[in-house]
């Protein structure tokens, strides 16, 4: 099965018309997230569970610089 990477809709271009983002694929019994701008390397897969989280503490900020 090969992954269908997605990248969120508020992704915006950055300097040099690449943006700082990273991909998600639902994957076989997992997620995986890749940097979107080194599609090749590789990806880091976590549960589901982990992985909504995750985005939980993302949206609260709690990982904000």
């Amino acid at each position: 099965m090969t992954p269908n990477w997605r990248k969120s809709s508020h992704s915006g271009g950055g300097q040099g018309g690449q943006s700082d983002c990273v991909e998600a694929a639902r994957l076989i019994g997992a997620v995986g997230i890749r940097d979107s701008k080194n599609a090749d390397a590789d990806a880091l897969s976590m549960t589901g569970t982990d992985f909504a989280a995750l985005l939980a503490r993302i949206k609260r900020g709690e990982l904000d610089q």
